[in-house]
């Protein structure tokens, strides 16, 4: 059965030169006999190595692609074990673990760059459930990375500058040479002491200790959009830690945290509220007011004979639809559950105008003895019942 070199490089089989190669240099720095020695990742390096040599190729790429396997029968050289093999010399494994410091298609390694990207930054915002339905701008301060404002970044004291390193000539890398049963290998690591930077300084700045950058607090403005909601995340571009050697912040993520409501509860794009009406609403119908979360008042029309945990929906006066693009696309509804209160305690002329109701309506009713205890009928029968 052919081998599914897509699937040990981890891209689809659609990917570009540039993906695949990609993929390979992040396994085979993972894998690589240096980093990880045991046996199972060896096994996996020659796997991703022959995937690489494989997809690398057009020609060995158009057979996967027509269903058939190009190392079937010995096509791979060197007896189909050699992770190195497919590679032009020593120049192509060093580019596939340390990457080429050239653009385009050149060879050229050298020392990495002492300005690297910062790292993105997250942060909580709690937000009231208002808030998260008409959006807000917020300003919050936070604890990230900045350039060091004594040296601006460089790392370097007042009227010093950085050396270029002894120990590796200015390569940020030192080579070695072993043995083994691949033969003779030649192996590069980063230069130990300016860790492949290639310079070194000899004066580091008192204040960031040669990193080019600092932790302070800082106040940002944050534009929450209407309609987020908990858990959502908004982007500010290039308000997070600013990298080593004073290098582009990266990003800074706002993470909202919606604090419950105490009559709303939210469900999506849709509130839900329950409301609270008098029996003889319920059973007369009425038009009556009620609060919407953004809206204001809203005349709530209540049909006659609504029945308790009935449900009416106002349509459109819910939470605003945020959309992937950042655009408010609509809104949610209002879902309102009825809750019929029932009167616990009535005075003599208002029992006797809901005994002349009942009466009316052909409904049993229940008497009151003179100590003011109910007999006859069905309350009668179940209080005997209960006394046996």
């Amino acid at each position: 059965m052919a081998r599914d070199y897509y699937g040990i490089l981890g891209v689809a089989k659609n990917a570009s030169d540039q993906e695949i190669k990609r993929a390979y240099r992040k396994l085979a720095r993972e894998l690589h006999p240096d980093v990880n020695p045991s046996d199972d990742a060896q096994h996996k390096f020659a796997e991703v190595t022959t995937a690489y040599e494989v997809l690398s190729d057009p020609q060995k790429r158009k057979i996967v692609d027509l269903g058939g396997d190009p190392m079937d029968g010995g096509a791979r050289g060197g007896g189909g074990g050699d992770p190195f093999a497919g590679f032009g010399g020593l120049g192509d494994i060093m580019d596939a673990f340390f990457g080429a410091a050239g653009g385009g298609g050149g060879r050229g390694r050298g020392p990495r760059s002492r300005v690297q990207p910062g790292s993105d930054a997250l942060i909580r915002l709690g937000l009231t459930l208002e808030e998260c339905a008409t959006g807000v701008d917020k300003e919050i301060a936070v604890d990230t990375a900045i350039v060091c404002d004594l040296c601006r970044g460089a790392g370097t004291s007042e009227g010093t500058s950085v050396k270029t390193c002894d120990t590796c000539g200015g390569a940020g890398e030192v080579q070695s040479v072993q043995r083994s049963f691949l033969g003779q290998v030649v192996t590069a690591r980063p230069c130990p002491v300016c860790r492949g930077f290639g310079e070194v300084i000899p004066d580091p700045c008192r204040q960031c200790g040669g990193d080019g950058r600092i932790r302070a607090r800082r106040n940002v403005t944050a534009k929450i959009p209407p309609g987020v909601g908990d858990g959502m995340r908004i982007r500010l571009s290039g308000q997070g830690e600013v990298g080593p050697g004073g290098g582009p912040a990266g990003d800074l993520y706002v993470e909202i945290d919606e604090t419950p409501h105490e009559v709303f509860v939210r469900q999506g794009h849709d509130l839900h509220c329950n409301f609270r009406i008098p029996m003889t609403t319920a059973a007369l119908g009425a038009t009556v007011p009620i609060s919407t979360l953004v809206d204001g008042d809203y005349e709530l029309d209540v049909e006659p004979g609504t029945q308790p945990n009935a449900e009416l929906v106002l349509t459109g006066k819910g939470m605003p639809r945020l959309r992937s693009s950042g655009r408010v696309d609509g809104r949610g509804d209002l879902h309102v559950h009825i809750d019929v209160v029932v009167p616990t305690k009535l005075d003599e002329a208002q029992r006797e105008l809901l005994v002349e109701l009942a009466q009316q309506r052909g409904e049993e009713v229940p008497t009151l003895a003179s100590n003011g205890t109910k007999h006859g009928g069905l309350f009668a029968k179940l209080r005997a019942k209960n006394h046996r």
